[in-house]
């Protein structure tokens, strides 16, 4: 394999099942690496500070921002969410691949610093099924689903700058597309020039 590690970004609606298949992801491919994010917002019931996120002040999130450390950033309904460059440059510098699970503006920062990396746009299967799994969550009031079905529609109009899109009508189904995308990306030709070499020095 080259030296360099590969990013491969999930993005995905409020709802779209994301941090369910994120973790189903990473418990089947265990040699994936993950990017934790930082966010300013209080952990929901059950979440880790350092598993699901690294739970910061405003202002040390905004001392990272000052400082030039993230590599992408944005503020969703009065919260910061982000990725730290070091993290993420010296992961890939070790030639580890690295999941990162964010925002479609978040994707959007990380394309312009790493054009190479995959980037996978996951889609509920409907908008009825989309409000049902937003109101079953039972973590927001009526306002806030409201609030995140308008974010609904603004995160879909960014969907088409993405490498791939996996619709989640089956979670089965949608963890194979995803971890299928994953694999066939690691078997590109230019990720395997080193071992190519070696055949051609022996």
């Amino acid at each position: 394999m080259s030296g360099e590690g590969q990013i491969f970004v999930l993005s995905g609606p409020p709802g779209a099942g994301k941090s369910t298949i994120a973790t189903r992801v990473l418990q089947d491919m265990p040699d994936l690496a993950y990017s934790v994010s930082l966010t300013t917002r209080q952990p929901r019931p059950g979440e880790q500070d350092g598993v699901d996120y690294h739970f910061v002040s405003r202002e040390d999130f905004q001392a990272r921002i000052t400082a030039g450390e993230m590599a992408e950033y944005e503020e969703i309904f009065g919260n910061l969410y982000g990725t730290s460059e070091k993290i993420v440059r010296r992961a890939l510098g070790q030639g580890q691949d690295l999941f990162l699970d964010t925002d479609v503006n978040g994707a959007e920062q990380l394309q312009k610093r790493f054009p190479d990396g995959v980037f996978i746009f996951l889609l509920p299967p409907s908008r009825k099924v989309l409000e049902d799994r937003l109101r079953g969550r039972a973590t927001e009031d009526e306002s806030q689903v409201r609030q995140r079905l308008e974010r609904v529609r603004y995160e879909l109009t960014k969907a088409k700058n993405y490498t791939h899109l996996v619709v989640n009508d089956n979670l089965e189904k949608a963890v194979a597309e995803v971890e299928a995308i994953i694999t066939a990306s690691r078997r590109r030709t230019q990720r395997h020039l080193k071992l190519l070499e070696e055949f051609q020095a022996s």
